[in-house]
């Protein structure tokens, strides 16, 4: 047994989450076939988002006021502008994110989560918010979701300490709901640096709340999954959350299916 197959064992994600030698294929309706499909096994609750969570204007973008439902390409035209240094090294980034009260949500949470993993990666994962467990840890991507998202990465050959995992928001909103338009225009900046200073070759965007942030729209995950994007000429696969596939289980070949396309994709 290989350390690969013992650490599925482990998590008790072997055999059906086993990354075989696959071949995407695209066929006329942009399909993708799997030698083997390899769905994720597990249970629990990760960090917060759900994959038909809306999109909510908080105006000001202190948070008050009633919360009027727009979509994420109306940020420019709705929430206050808010900019950051272009030139931030990664030091004076941080310890601009950690200072950051340029919303309500940094009074309300333990810490930032500012991001882990290579400082130059190929692969940069983004998700949604910190949830409770992240908070506490100041870490993306801990407990239950960390788990599988770790075991996705393993399928991959990757680990954490090669790849690089963000959020788009890096305060936990309140009862882990899922953040207002306001916030991701304030937090947004420091995503878009960490990308310039990254420089990943393709970023995988984890659930609708990431894809529509990046992508500037409100389309459905459904419709955006299947085909590769472009985010300032980076190559952007999305696919679901892990929290919600801990939830929703039988989505989990499916994930397979867009991490499989991130690979060829990267391939090109």
């Amino acid at each position: 047994m290989d350390r690969h197959e013992a650490v599925l064992r482990e998590l008790n994600m072997y055999p059906l989450w086993v990354r075989r030698d696959v071949v995407v294929v695209n066929s006329a309706q942009d399909t993708h076939r799997l030698n083997t499909p390899s769905p994720l096994v597990g249970e629990g609750r990760g960090e917060g988002g759900t994959e038909n969570s809306t999109l909510s204007l908080a105006l000001p973008p202190q948070g008050g006021g009633d919360e009027l439902a727009v979509v994420p390409s109306k940020i420019k035209a709705t929430g206050k502008s808010f900019q950051i240094n272009s030139n931030l090294s990664w030091p004076e980034l941080k310890s601009a994110v950690h200072s950051c009260q340029a919303c309500a949500l940094r009074a309300g949470c333990s810490q930032t989560v500012f991001g882990v993993g290579a400082e130059k990666a190929d692969w940069l994962f983004i998700g949604e918010a910190p949830g409770e467990e992240e908070d506490a840890s100041g870490e993306p991507f801990v407990g239950a979701a960390g788990k599988l998202l770790e075991n996705m990465l393993l399928a991959l050959k990757l680990k954490r300490s090669n790849v690089y995992i963000a959020n788009v928001i890096k305060c936990r909103p309140p009862e882990d709901r899922s953040p207002h338009v306001g916030e991701i225009a304030q937090c947004l900046p420091y995503l878009q640096r960490q990308i310039a200073l990254i420089q990943p070759k393709v970023i995988v965007a984890l659930g609708k709340v990431a894809s529509n942030a990046l992508l500037g729209n409100d389309a459905t995950l459904a419709s955006l999954r299947g085909t590769p994007h472009n985010y300032q000429g980076i190559p952007l696969i999305v696919t679901y959350h892990p929290s919600y596939l801990l939830r929703s289980p039988m989505e989990k070949a499916k994930a397979w299916q867009d991490l499989c396309l991130a690979v060829e994709t990267l391939k090109k």
